[in-house]
């Protein structure tokens, strides 16, 4: 019985090891700090990270190999709330987005729409206090960008507590939904429970999460459902959940394509006037009811095409013209318009429910990765929601890309080719392998044992 034994051996020191990590990193910071304290603190972060990583991917070898004992999937959830819960009670010291997100459910509360004012507008002079306002970034010239589920929560949570905690506890028990959906979705498509320990064991979302509060944990959160409803065969469900996720961080409506079946109004119709309700209770904003997007798109680089890491490695190489950007943008939107044709309008889904399930995954996983590193964005929280379907489709190159993300803190506007550099380029190596192996390999496993499966 050693053989048994030993794999949960293993997985128990990893979970050891991601915990003492975890501690390592949070007694990085200087009590009172807005920040880490500095870039060598930074620096060392980040590396802890890289180290936490290595023993993430040392877990996920040993769920897909299998043989765990079923009392795993114990040790995979439970070590995964220890590491939320050690974040979860540190200030968020890595980013002051959370800020924002408090101040805006307080001016909701107040009466307000989010959208009308800059929180440095007199109108708005009676909500600063000392915690709150003085954190909100780009607060002297920036509306609010967060799309109305967003908004909605954010007013939600802050009727609960108006604090930093308490919000970073709503986005942790958000994420606690979506790991319950990753595990119904892994019985959909067959696949042993122990495999939520992609998403759940990563470094990535625990920091952003629970850690830092980011918005992004609702977008997982709904995408997660999607997948579930989608996989169960409850098309409204799916169709209104994809509009939460769409209306938490826009980059899920990419999803759209792997879900909807052709001439399917109904989750067309959900789905549009779903978004189109969110939208109703801010439209008092008028033309001001995206905030703050147009800004941040050019803010970012993505509109020009200079913050975009394909387009700015190649201007290390040659001049590009002025409509580079323009022409890059216009060609990511062509190559996902013709995937997501290619879905809709190719063959029918397989009639057995778990190659459906499984498929589906690998559409989502596929359109989500292809949209993600198109627009490479300068920020790691923005690739955590594709950690959803890759339980279900464990590429490599996906887990790569995820977990090699908190590289960018090291330089989040992209001034320098290294960092992006060693996220996106063995991307593009994993990439490349995992397209050459046929369609089903290392998505469609054979079956766990027994024992595994009713973990």
């Amino acid at each position: 019985m050693a053989w048994v034994r030993r794999p949960g051996m293993l997985l128990g020191l990893c979970a050891a090891g991601l915990i003492g990590l975890t501690a390592a990193g949070l007694a990085l910071h200087i009590p009172g700090q807005l920040g880490i304290g500095s870039d060598r603190r930074l620096r060392v972060f980040v590396a802890l990270c890289c180290a936490a990583g290595l023993i993430y991917a040392g877990a996920v070898v040993l769920v897909l190999r299998g043989g765990l004992p079923r009392r795993a999937l114990w040790l995979i959830l439970g070590s995964a709330a220890v590491l939320r819960a050690m974040v979860l009670v540190a200030p968020p010291y890595l980013s002051t987005d959370l800020y924002r997100y408090v101040w805006d459910g307080k001016v909701q509360a107040a009466g307000i729409n989010p959208y009308r004012y800059i929180p440095d507008d007199p109108h708005l002079a009676f909500l600063r206090d000392r915690t709150i306002f003085p954190g909100i970034n780009r607060a002297s010239y920036a509306r609010t960008i967060y799309p109305p589920a967003a908004e909605a929560i954010f007013f939600l949570a802050t009727r609960i507590s108006p604090t930093l905690l308490g919000m970073k506890a709503a986005m942790t028990a958000l994420e606690a939904v979506a790991i319950w959906a990753m595990l119904g979705l892994l019985d959909r498509a067959g696949l042993p429970r122990t495999r939520v320990l992609i998403y759940a064991w990563n470094p990535l979302p625990i920091w952003e999460f629970a850690g830092n509060g980011h918005v992004d944990a609702i977008a997982v959160c709904f995408v997660a459902l999607v997948l579930l409803a989608g996989a169960g065969g409850r098309r409204g469900l799916s169709a209104a959940a994809l509009a939460g996720a769409v209306l938490a961080k826009f980059l899920p409506a990419v999803l759209l394509p792997a879900l909807w079946r052709r001439w399917d109004w109904r989750f067309a119709a959900i789905f549009a006037g779903l978004i189109a309700l969110l939208y109703l209770p801010y439209l008092s904003a008028g033309r001001l009811v995206f905030g703050f997007l147009g800004g941040y798109a050019a803010q970012e680089g993505i509109d020009s095409g200079r913050g975009i890491f394909a387009l700015f490695a190649l201007g290390h190489l040659v001049k590009l013209p002025v409509v580079a950007g323009r022409l890059y943008l216009v060609a990511l939107a062509l190559l996902l318009a013709g995937m997501g044709a290619a879905m809709v309008f190719g063959p029918s889904a397989p009639a057995n429910p778990l190659a459906a399930t499984r498929l589906m995954a690998r559409r989502a996983l596929l359109l989500g990765s292809v949209l993600t590193v198109g627009l490479s964005p300068h920020y790691s929280w923005y690739f955590c929601w594709l950690l959803v379907p890759a339980c279900i489709v464990p590429w490599p190159s996906v887990l790569y890309l995820v977990s090699a993300a908190i590289l960018l803190y090291l330089d989040p506007i992209h001034t320098k080719l290294l960092w992006p550099a060693l996220v996106y380029g063995p991307f593009a190596v994993l990439a490349a392998r995992d397209a050459w192996k046929p369609a089903g390999a290392g998505a469609l496993p054979a079956p766990p044992q027994a024992a595994e499966r009713r973990a």
